[in-house]
């Protein structure tokens, strides 16, 4: 959008730079929903209950106090959810080795067509004690990060053996 581009502010409809709120039926009952879509986003980030107006029939319009809340919220739920996603690609644990802490990090590459992922174990210092391609889908816990340590950092077969 431009600075020329209207905001549009309507009863169903509420944007601005960065957010639209769109209500719509609801398509599991009788009631209505609003979906907050990120511009440029096709999906919504986030859709929830939308409250009915007085007539009991028609949706509750939009307005700005409303649409403030949902944007509060939608990026709440999608700065969350690319948490949860990054702690999910980029694992870490410590564990004893014979010369001490060893943190073993497991970092993912969600490529669609070639997904891969690196096993990799730090000294104390941060020093970098070992680094191998794995699986993406190697078993990373403490039981596993432990026998591999034990076995001296080697590289994990695909079956994730020591």
């Amino acid at each position: 959008m431009t600075d020329d581009t209207p905001l549009t502010q309507e009863p169903r409809i509420w944007q601005d730079e960065h957010w639209t709120a769109r209500v719509v039926k609801n398509e599991d009952d009788d009631g209505w929903a609003v979906a907050m879509f990120k511009t440029g986003q096709a999906e919504p980030a986030l859709v929830g209950p939308w409250t009915m107006g007085r007539d009991k029939k028609n949706p509750k319009p939009l307005d700005g106090n409303a649409f403030i809340t949902l944007v509060k919220t939608a990026s709440e739920f999608v700065r969350r959810s690319e948490q949860q996603l990054h702690a999910s690609l980029h694992q870490s644990l410590s564990v004893e080795g014979p010369a001490g802490r060893v943190t073993a990090l497991l970092d993912i590459e969600p490529d669609e067509d070639n997904p891969s992922a690196t096993l990799s174990a730090q000294g104390e210092t941060g020093e970098l004690l070992a680094q191998w391609k794995v699986d993406p889908t190697f078993k990373f816990n403490r039981h596993t990060v432990q026998a591999w340590v034990d076995a001296g950092m080697k590289q994990p077969s695909r079956a994730g053996q020591f």
